[in-house]
Formats: C-alpha cells, structure tokens, sequence
C-alpha cells in the first residue's frame, strides 16, 4: 500500500500526464490513496475575498497559516471544494476510479483545537497568541480508506479536520498524509513535489535515515522542514520507507519507488 501527498503547486501547474498514467499502472498491482494540498490556492482566495492571510513561525522554525474562524472556511472551500474536486474531476476522466472526501466525512480525520500557539514575531521574541482553529491531528479512521480501497476506490483526501467539538480546523496536509499513512501502516509514503529533492548546503541528497534528517532539519528550507518532519512522523508509525520526490517528471511515483529520483528517508 502506497500513500501519496500531491503538492499544491502541482495542482496549480497542472498535472502532468504521465502522472496519471503512473497511478493507473501502480493501482494494478497495488494499492494507493492519495492526499493533496492547496494552500497557494487558499491564499489567493482569501485575498481575492478581501481577507489578507498571515503566517507565522513556531520556536522550531515551521511556518504555518494562521487560521482564525473566518479563515477556516474559506480553507474548507477551497481544499475540500475546488482542489478536491478538480483533482477528482482529472483523476476519472483518466479512468482513475478516484472519490473524493476531507477529513470531516465519516470523521475521517478528527483533532485537537491548539488553545494556544507559540510563534516568535518580527523581533524574534517568543510570543503566546490565540490558537484559532488550527488542529493536531488525534486519530484517523482509517477503516473509511480500506473500505475504498477494498472496493477499487483511490481515495482522494483533502486536509481538513474535524474538531473535538465538530468544529472545522486546518490541519498540515503533508503531516495529514504522514498520519493517515501511519494509521493504514503503509509500505510507503510519497511526497511529491516541484522541487528536485531535499537539499544540504545547495547539494541534492539521494538518501537519509532518520538520524541523520532530524539532525539536518533545521538547514532545510521553508516548506521541505515540514515534509521530512512529516517522513519522520510516518516511519515511526511503522511506514517501512518515505520518499520527498519531484511530480514533474516522467513516471514520478515508479521512480520515487524505484529510488531513481528524489530523497529517500528510512531507519537506516
């Protein structure tokens, strides 16, 4: 079983045909699910809305969208709304049996509301603000995906969550993947992308374990942090092997799995 995130700059850019040819050669011997992302997309909505996005910085160093009530559902609209749909939309008209669900139907995904978040702001002091309706993610009802899967489906799954109170609530869609693949004890998680590969200093990296990612995190640009962060989530669930992997070329997931391209991160 294969779990792959799609990134929302590849939606965006549009997906390239031999993609999709991809997924319907490892859908006859395996099976797969797919989570994507979109947040360019929410972004540009919510501007075009007239409401301005900001982002903010954890001691750690992850930026994230922060996501007050207004902002939730726009997230909602658009990630579980035209991203899921479109994306679903591609998948069928090439014979892809794709269905499209967020973490809110059959609570497929529930959470934690975050109370209270620590960034560090524009004086790099630490700072305790507001959680807002951010999440973390607290249990997977993984039984929804194997019933897709059992029956032929390739779930499509968009990154929002169902709070402790049934309220909607943003959760990280590369951490969502990591989650849902650990929860399905997936051979491996795939994360692709539009860049080539993690990158140390400049330089391309083909293979990691993950000692040596936690320890190279924090020289990891913007955005890759939360992917390695996320490889590392779902191979301590028990995924046996992640993969950080450009989308854009021929036959992305084949060579991800085949180790032709990308960064690959395992126990060892």
């Amino acid at each position: 079983m294969i779990v792959v995130k799609i990134g929302g700059k590849l939606l965006t850019k549009g997906l390239a045909p031999t993609l999709l040819t991809d997924i319907k050669k490892i859908l006859e011997k395996d099976r797969l699910a797919i989570v994507h992302g979109g947040g360019d997309e929410v972004t540009r909505t919510a501007e075009r809305l007239g409401k301005p996005q900001k982002f903010i910085s954890s001691p750690s160093g992850i930026r994230s969208r922060y996501t007050d009530e207004e902002t939730v559902k726009i997230y909602t609209m658009v990630m579980a709304g035209k991203m899921n749909k479109e994306m679903v939309a591609l998948l069928l008209s090439h014979g892809i049996p794709a269905l499209g669900l967020s973490g809110i139907d059959a609570a497929l995904m529930r959470a934690t509301r975050k109370k209270r978040l620590i960034i560090i702001d524009e004086r790099k002091r630490k700072k305790i603000i507001e959680g807002g309706f951010t999440g973390k993610i607290t249990q997977i009802n993984k039984g929804v995906i194997q019933l897709l899967m059992d029956n032929g489906y390739v779930p499509v799954v968009s990154a929002v969550a169902l709070g402790e109170d049934y309220e909607l609530l943003n959760v990280d869609s590369d951490r969502a993947a990591a989650q849902i693949a650990g929860a399905l004890k997936a051979d491996k998680i795939i994360f692709l992308t539009d860049v080539q590969s993690v990158l140390i200093d400049g330089k391309p990296v083909g293979k990691l374990s993950t000692a040596e990612a936690e320890k190279l995190r924090p020289k990891m640009g913007r955005g890759m942090d939360k992917k390695v962060l996320a490889s590392l989530e779902a191979i301590q669930m028990g995924v046996k092997e992640a993969a950080i992997a450009p989308g854009f070329v021929e036959n992305p997931i084949t060579k991800a799995i085949s180790h032709e391209t990308g960064t690959v991160i395992t126990h060892e």
